[in-house]
């Protein structure tokens, strides 16, 4: 017997034929173009569709610039969340393009955590959005639960819950003045927080908001973060968004900011200062034959400066005595390298 084609198998050949066809007359064929002066004119170059109720105001070099800042902001939120709930967190960003508004708020669920933050000096408020999926196995952390069997209510965040949120939207905040800083010093403020997105009306619906995607993950359970910044908030810093701007703040921003937060964090540290009076080498049988009274016989006289070793490592040099009831060190100077104490 033959074999017959069925009806799905004879459309698909059709729809190949289709294809194909379209496409050889579409590079045979020139494009007519109207020029200034020149009136139509045929062209080979490529015409793309522009959609009037989608404009991209921002260009794709500044798109570049606001990925690199925002994903030098997950890396520092990141480690920061990490610190706070004592697990590894890991934020980093997903995925960042234009919208409208309304498309941006539609694509989140309902309910879910959305802030609204301002950005001073800039006028207008910038939208911040963590996924339910996400911000449950966090409050669960904080309440010392163990994540297993979690189970994700389809609900709006309570008065507790929400508190307990604010302490990870303050570690968010910290991270965006860190690094807008480098564009322009703005100072972020949690100004309101609302369950479901369609209530909230910052900017007119066909306005333009760049979205930048972040995906969060804690053990086994993952989650997304949504950034939305209004074109019209950030339009007036929108020029100094350039990959050339962020590289040239990245090799010559100054690092006073970063050795003070490090000193600040080492201030508390313990160390271990011990003062050395002298060396000398003995034999194991004259050690273990010691008895209380016996003298150890040294080369270094008695007047002779000590050495101040901090962490095993031998840093100044003073001499030995006593305040207020207590033996202390007097620290003289720096040791130097020629020194032999």
């Amino acid at each position: 017997m033959t074999d017959v084609l069925d009806q799905s198998e004879v459309d698909a050949l059709l729809a190949a034929v289709d294809t194909d066809d379209g496409s050889n007359e579409q590079s045979s064929e020139s494009v007519k173009v109207f020029a200034s002066g020149r009136g139509l004119i045929e062209t080979d170059s490529e015409i793309k569709s522009y959609d009037f109720k989608r404009p991209e105001r921002v260009s794709k070099e500044q798109m570049r610039a606001l990925e690199t800042l925002h994903d030098s902001f997950s890396r520092s939120f990141g480690a920061a969340l990490s610190g706070f709930l004592r697990t590894i967190m890991e934020v980093k960003v997903a995925n960042i393009e234009q919208m409208t508004y309304s498309e941006f708020t539609h694509s989140l669920p309902n309910p879910t955590c959305f802030n609204l933050l301002s950005a001073a000096p800039l006028e207008g408020n910038i939208c911040l959005e963590i996924s339910p999926l996400i911000i449950y196995p966090i409050i669960d952390r904080l309440l010392g639960g163990s994540n297993a069997d979690l189970f994700i209510p389809q609900r709006p965040l309570t008065a507790i819950e929400l508190r307990l949120v604010s302490k990870i939207i303050d570690r968010a905040i910290s991270a965006l003045d860190e690094v807008w800083s480098s564009v322009l010093p703005l100072k972020f403020k949690q100004e309101e927080s609302e369950s479901n997105p369609a209530l909230v009306q910052i900017v007119a619906p066909n306005e333009v908001v760049v979205v930048v995607g972040f995906e969060m993950k804690m053990g086994g359970r993952a989650g997304t973060m949504s950034l939305g910044i209004p074109y019209a908030v950030i339009e007036p810093v929108v020029d100094k968004l350039s990959n050339q701007t962020w590289a040239a703040y990245k090799r010559h921003r100054d690092d006073d900011k970063l050795r003070n937060r490090l000193a600040t964090h080492l201030d508390a540290a313990r160390l271990d200062v011990s003062a050395i009076l002298a060396d000398t080498t003995i034999k194991l049988s004259e050690l273990m034959n010691l008895q209380v009274g016996d003298v150890i016989m040294t080369e270094k006289p008695a007047s002779a400066p000590l050495t101040l070793s901090v962490g095993e490592k031998r840093k100044f040099i003073g001499q030995l005595g006593q305040y207020h009831g207590n033996r202390a060190f007097k620290v003289n100077r720096h040791i130097a390298p020629k020194d032999r104490v």
